[in-house]
């Protein structure tokens, strides 16, 4: 890290000389400004260079960029973006490889400098990263009785789970009435059925080479990794019935509040939720984390990165990219803002033994996993999601298809697209 911000500030020096007074302009999703924020005013002060944002909604993002490219015009010199559109801006912004030196690609983990490329391009720097890993509650985790029910129940001690099979006991083991009035008030975890990057992790657990498609563009989606990982992610709700029932209407919103709330004993959760918990939650102060489950092929999640891009037809691209270079050379600085999220390695390590950043080390351990990777980088991703990948989770929950078949259509359905 100090060889990191040593050759920035040599960078500086170059930049302050060369300079001149002028202002780069941000396009960024709500909340992302505020993880940018320190690192603009820290450049601002050493460069002269005035940092505005322009702060809309997430769809946002994607419309006023994609409309500035149909303009083949820019009021933006950066752009920051989710991962899921990378290929699809990718020949409309600038090659960013020359920032990626030896040093800033030895502090970002594999998966998002992974995703940073298209073709021979290296199309943006990350500028934040997430991940899910698991949540669980310490208090009842860590209750003698409930211990010694479960060593005398399943034969292993209880534990924040690792394994597939570990999660599925737990989950069972919690789920329960509480009040005596029959019904089931309190649950192992949740199912998310509106949203499938949960399963796709749990594809790259169980040792797919990619989800969806191969590095050759292959469609995957019906190989036995997959099917696996669909049999394993729809158990909880058809087998053990050991989450709510409305799993297709439950997405990250509605598990997060149930855990919130004390419904749940754990959640597979994006990791900043755990600096976010709300002092006022039944939970508060009872998280516990670990990192996200392993499978055959050991741990695995799919990163949810953002990257700062240069758009082509940027006014300041040499501005913008000082700008890049500096924020990746200063990422630390988002950490303090209300996300608390970074990209690089060292960004992380450094809060991770503070008191209030316990979920950075399981966070590390899952982006920096071997078998962690990003979704496919492919310009029609989103239709694939859409009309085959959600779909077929959705009907695998029903607990009445049958899941290889329901991937056979899928993969059908994604060949399709492709042609």
């Amino acid at each position: 890290m100090k060889k990191l911000l040593g050759a920035s500030a040599l960078a500086l020096v170059c930049i302050a000389a060369s300079a001149k007074a002028e202002t780069i302009n941000i396009l960024v999703e709500g909340g992302g400004e505020m993880l940018q924020k320190a690192a603009a005013e820290k450049f601002t002060a050493e460069t002269g260079i005035k940092v505005d944002f322009t702060v809309v909604p997430y769809q946002g993002v994607f419309d006023k960029f994609s409309a500035e490219i149909a303009s083949g015009s820019s009021a933006f010199d950066v752009v920051t973006i989710d991962v899921v559109w990378n290929a699809k801006f990718a020949s409309h912004v600038e090659d960013l490889a020359p920032l990626f030196t030896d040093a800033v690609r030895k502090d970002l983990p594999p998966a998002l400098l992974a995703d940073a490329k298209i073709g021979d391009k290296l199309i943006g720097m990350p500028a934040w990263a997430n991940a899910e890993i698991v949540f669980y509650r310490k208090d009842v985790f860590d209750k003698p009785e409930e211990q010694k029910a479960f060593q005398a129940k399943y034969g292993y001690p209880l534990a924040p789970p690792k394994t597939w099979q570990q999660w599925r006991d737990i989950a069972t083991f919690f789920t329960r009435d509480t009040d005596g009035d029959g019904k089931t008030d309190f649950w192992g975890t949740d199912t998310i059925g509106s949203f499938s990057e949960e399963w796709m992790a749990h594809v790259l657990q169980a040792g797919s080479p990619g989800v969806i498609l191969d590095k050759d563009g292959k469609v995957i989606i019906d190989n036995e990794a997959h099917r696996k990982a669909l049999e394993f992610y729809i158990a909880p709700h058809c087998i053990d019935h050991s989450v709510p029932e409305n799993v297709n209407e439950t997405g990250w919103g509605e598990a997060q509040n149930l855990f919130y709330q004390g419904k749940t004993a754990m959640m597979k959760f994006w990791a900043h939720a755990y600096k976010m918990t709300p002092a006022d939650s039944k939970v508060s102060g009872k998280v516990g984390v670990a990192p996200m489950l392993a499978g055959d092929a050991g741990i695995a999640a799919i990163p949810g990165p953002w990257y700062n891009v240069v758009p082509s037809t940027s006014q300041h691209k040499d501005a913008a990219k000082k700008f890049i270079a500096f924020a990746i050379a200063n990422n630390a600085l988002g950490i303090e803002a209300p996300l608390g999220l970074a990209a690089t390695n060292s960004a992380y390590n450094g809060y991770a033994s503070k008191p209030g950043y316990e979920h950075f080390t399981p966070l590390l351990e899952t982006l920096g996993a071997p078998a962690t990777q990003g979704r496919p980088m492919n310009e029609k991703y989103q239709e694939f999601v859409d009309e085959a990948v959600l779909p077929a989770v959705q009907q695998a929950l029903t607990c009445k298809a049958d899941v290889g078949k329901v991937l056979t259509d899928a993969k059908e359905t994604i060949e399709d697209i492709l042609d």
